[in-house]
């Protein structure tokens, strides 16, 4: 099992990374296939943006080949979340959300030795560009455009509250790791709620690598034993997550699971 806390961030990609659990998540992810396929996308863009250039230009062309030249975006087309989040998918469809497209993004930018810096809004990824001028631009990585702050600020409000401020807590670059289990977390309630339990199951443990010893992160992973009928598994997760949060309103609803978990497993048996 890959542990995220032994992984050097600084060192390695995110999209790498990603590649990398994903692997570990689901046996018949593409690997070589898609490794194969961002090593020619890196090859293409290293000749269609010249070393000439300045970052800006740079900028301006690999936003071209990205969204207008190989046609990478966001449709309502694919009904299912975890499609728009396995980065294999998303590089065969073309098609992502703005941290699957995020990510790759990054990396391609990275090769050409941009300097993008990944951001957790609220609503989504968006990530900021910074050139040797200190020209900032941030960009939606789900179709390229450029945002300026009243564009972030009409997001705040519609997606937030009417009275949400933007304020600069909001555009402060997030950490890898930090996207990695946002990532992961998206990605096992896509699973659930699609009902491919085992793989969730298999999220939910290299989550719990990260933090083992949230109470929240072993509460889903107990309901998804639960969901398995594997019953004694369920039972110990859930009660550990009674026994950490007392007061948590969810607490009562928990107990009541427990309950049903428990008469079924006499039934079972």
């Amino acid at each position: 099992m890959i542990n995220l806390n032994n992984i050097d961030f600084s060192t390695t990609s995110l999209f790498e990374i990603m590649v990398k659990l994903m692997v570990k998540i689901r046996c018949d992810f593409q690997e070589k296939i898609i490794m194969k396929i961002c090593k020619n996308k890196v090859q293409e863009s290293l000749l269609f943006i010249s070393e000439k250039l300045t970052e800006t230009e740079k900028l301006e062309k690999l936003l071209f080949i990205f969204y207008k030249k190989w046609n990478f975006g966001c449709t309502v087309k694919i009904h299912k979340l975890s499609d728009m989040l396995w980065l294999d998918k998303m590089i065969l469809s073309n098609q992502g959300n703005s941290f699957s497209l995020g990510i790759f993004f990054m990396y391609i930018a990275s090769q050409l030795n941009l300097s993008i810096i990944p951001i957790i809004f609220p609503t989504q990824l968006i990530i900021k560009f910074k050139n040797l001028e200190e020209k900032l631009l941030y960009i939606d990585p789900v179709n390229g455009d450029i945002l300026n702050k009243h564009i972030l600020q009409s997001w705040l409000k519609g997606n937030i509250s009417p009275s949400a401020e933007l304020s600069d807590n909001h555009l402060k670059e997030s950490n890898s790791s930090v996207i990695a289990q946002k990532i992961l977390d998206m990605l096992k309630i896509a699973l659930i709620e699609e009902q491919n339990i085992e793989l969730a199951l298999n999220v939910s443990n290299i989550l719990l690598t990260l933090k083992p010893k949230d109470p929240y992160e072993i509460r889903d992973r107990g309901l998804i034993f639960s969901q398995l009928n594997c019953y004694r598994a369920a039972i110990s997760d859930l009660l550990y997550f009674v026994e950490q949060r007392p007061e948590d309103p969810v607490s009562d609803i928990i107990k009541m699971q427990i309950h049903s978990i428990e008469q079924k497993k006499i039934t079972f048996h």
